[in-house]
């Protein structure tokens, strides 16, 4: 009997542990699999028993990268996707063993998740990418060199101009963020959150006031008089028709003049 029968007999049996498969029971899953046309009945099957089969590759890949900042569960299913893909994508073929295929995906879909998530704010994929290449020229001309290498010897190594490296550098301090909860006095009681100003409309005002200087000197002696009563002294209509000697209902007629050539020169 092929292994490929005793796969298809076996996946109507709930008592078979695939999470414990061994590897050649999991090459076998796969390869059966992988040998199915996409609409056969039994490939849904034998996907999901392959994919159980092979959980223990993606738990040891995402254990590689722990302890870097991501929770150990997140990993853990990031690995889970790549295993996915690598089981959906994989073509028996090409003569390539499951194992050097699924290894690269799972590796390359726990890298994105670090590229894509864990930076503090997010930068262009191309920033990203040159970071991490600085950072591998940072260590490897450290070792050749003996020495901390300069942004030129950086440069020169990855083939860019100093100005590219001048922005990744820059890029990478987007990866990690200071909280605004930092305390910034010894006694804690000032936190960087405080030091960081508010909206200042006074900005604005002062823009007006410098707008509103010229406009008002285009008006008459009466209607400047009357605006200064009005809005720096704080004076009623009638309080301003007592000093100016006219009726309140002519101060109203007045103000509305004067602020209506105030609003068309301003504007």
């Amino acid at each position: 009997m092929t292994a490929t029968a005793v796969i298809s007999t076996d996946t109507t049996s709930d008592s078979t542990d695939t999470t414990s498969a061994s590897p050649d029971l999991a090459s076998e899953l796969i390869t059966a699999m992988a040998g199915l046309p996409a609409g056969h009945p039994s490939r849904a099957g034998l996907r999901d028993r392959a994919i159980e089969a092979w959980l223990p590759l993606a738990r040891h890949l995402a254990n590689r990268y722990a302890g870097r900042g991501e929770p150990a569960d997140d990993l853990q299913q990031v690995a889970v996707i790549g295993l996915i893909k690598a089981v959906d994508r994989f073509d028996a073929e090409r003569g390539i063993e499951f194992a050097g295929f699924a290894i690269p995906t799972i590796v390359g879909e726990l890298k994105r998740h670090f590229r894509d998530r864990t930076w503090s704010i997010r930068v262009p994929r191309r920033l990203q990418e040159l970071r991490l290449a600085i950072t591998a020229a940072n260590n490897t001309l450290a070792h050749q060199l003996g020495r901390s290498a300069t942004v030129a010897d950086i440069a020169k190594h990855l083939d860019i101009s100093e100005e590219e490296v001048l922005e990744g550098l820059e890029g990478a301090r987007a990866y990690n963020t200071t909280s605004l909860s930092t305390p910034t006095t010894d006694d804690g009681n000032t936190t960087l959150g405080d030091t960081i100003a508010g909206e200042d409309n006074e900005f604005e005002l002062a823009e007006l006031r410098v707008a509103l200087g010229p406009a008002l000197a285009r008006l008459d002696e009466r209607e400047q008089r009357i605006i200064s009563l009005r809005f720096y002294g704080n004076l009623t209509q009638s309080e301003i028709a007592e000093q100016v000697g006219i009726s309140q209902m002519h101060v109203s007629r007045l103000l509305t003049k004067a602020l209506a050539k105030l609003r068309a020169q301003i504007g």
